[in-house]
């Protein structure tokens, strides 16, 4: 990877195919070993005491067509590596009892790596679910030969996407609900206004068998906030992830629903907005956070340093761990994250690729096994640390796959094009409503 490394001013050089395909092999890695072979779940980060992740799975389901395309395994191979997760799936316990691995379709958060059960009394997480689905009709789409085990795919992805009840998941109100519990029930919090959760209400929307209804859409843009920042115009979300996750699975480019096509954009167009004015928020710094500039941006839901208070040049700063950070209006502890910058990469190269160059020159790990490490603070001192800074110890399952999918998208389109040929996802964007372009 050492042509990412800038010589000179040529931070503004594009990177060679090389340079995308070995940034986008070491980060694979990470799903390759950070699994259980016996049912296919992935570790949602790198402690060996860390259960799996259902985002992650779906991620990394999502990763298999690149890595057949990019020659990592062959393709008479790769069918077994997606029916293993298939398969557990269909025969994993699932009910109301407290210790299943999922209930109406859906599935809890986090599982325990080995027995496949709910771990952390953690919810069955309907976000988390749409991931996991997204990954399924991926492979779907992608293995669609005429084989027994290609077709064993689509019928078990089919029959897995076709059980959950997303009519349940609205607890009788208009939005979704971000989960449920069985000590207690549905969480009192539903999913409206823009974020990561336009997935959910697409696929939801798209179902065959429990379709959420068109007013269900209706409520998730009714909280919907345009503003203007930096003199750039948007629909507002603070975390750079809620412009990207749906993004990975979806091409917005030219379709637009009814909220954008009345602001005469696109949710693509947004996500290039919200990329510029993250951009500009670092290079404008108003808390004046150590390494914050041009080149050095990238705020959202990420690993932090942790929940302390510090006096800092004089200053006392609020670090955070795990938290959903967002710019220009905060959360913000100086935690930047380089996945983040990488996944917008379709949207604003020509900042992008600038910027991961001078990422690349900060010891992030970017030529190491896993690539880039998630996150870094470089106003939170830590004397034993190599950078003389804090760098998080992990890397994590979610944050893999952004990076993964959204080179390819950006080199190829593989999973974009894929996913037009989903005609639930396709029924989905026609229900809330999508029209023009591709559709």
């Amino acid at each position: 990877m050492s042509n990412w490394f800038p010589n000179g001013d040529d931070l503004n050089r594009q990177p060679t195919e090389e340079d995308l395909l070995r940034l986008q092999a070491t980060t694979l890695l990470y799903y390759l070993h950070e699994s259980n072979p016996a049912n296919g779940l992935i570790r949602d980060k790198t402690d060996p005491a860390a259960p799996a992740s259902i985002a992650a799975v779906g991620l990394a389901l999502g990763s298999i067509p690149v890595l057949i395309e990019r020659a990592v395994i062959a393709r008479e191979f790769a069918p077994e590596l997606v029916l293993r997760p298939l398969r557990f799936f269909r025969d994993s316990p699932h009910g109301p009892q407290p210790d299943a691995t999922g209930y109406r379709g859906f599935y809890y958060h986090f599982l325990d790596m080995k027995t496949g059960r709910r771990v952390w009394q953690c919810e069955l997480s309907t976000i988390d679910s749409a991931f996991l689905f997204a990954g399924m009709l991926t492979c779907a789409a992608y293995f669609d030969a005429d084989t027994e085990e290609e077709r064993e795919i689509r019928r078990l992805v089919d029959a897995l996407y076709g059980r959950a009840d997303w009519q349940w998941a609205l607890n009788g109100g208009a939005a979704v609900s971000h989960g449920w519990r069985p000590e207690t029930g549905f969480i009192p919090h539903t999913w409206r206004g823009y974020d990561e959760a336009l997935l959910v209400y697409l696929l939801g929307l798209g179902s065959p068998t429990f379709p959420l209804p068109p007013e269900t859409y209706t409520a998730y843009c009714s909280t919907y906030r345009w503003k203007e920042i930096y003199g750039r115009e948007l629909l507002y979300s603070g975390p750079l992830f809620t412009h990207q996750l749906s993004h990975l699975w979806i091409d917005f480019r030219g379709i637009r629903d009814a909220f954008m096509r009345e602001h005469g954009s696109d949710y693509f167009e947004n996500s290039r907005q919200a990329t510029y004015i993250q951009q500009e928020y670092g290079r404008r710094n108003p808390l004046e956070f150590a390494g914050y500039g041009e080149h050095c941006w990238g705020i959202t839901a990420t690993d932090g340093p942790g929940f302390e208070t510090r006096r800092v040049n004089g200053i006392e700063r609020q670090f955070y761990g795990y938290y959903a950070r967002g710019a220009p209006y905060g959360p913000d502890d100086g935690t930047i994250a380089p996945w983040v910058v990488v996944a917008s990469l379709p949207f604003a190269p020509e900042i992008v690729i600038p910027t991961v160059r001078a990422m690349v020159q900060l010891d992030l790990g970017a030529e190491k096994r896993y690539g880039f490490k998630p996150s870094f603070n470089q106003t939170c001192a830590v004397p034993e640390s190599p950078t003389g800074w804090w760098v998080t110890p992990y890397h994590f399952g979610i944050d893999q796959g952004p990076i993964i999918l959204m080179i390819e998208n950006y080199r190829t389109g593989l999973i974009w094009n894929l996913m037009r040929r989903c005609p639930y996802v396709v029924a989905g964007l026609r229900r809330a409503g999508f029209v023009d372009g591709w559709l």
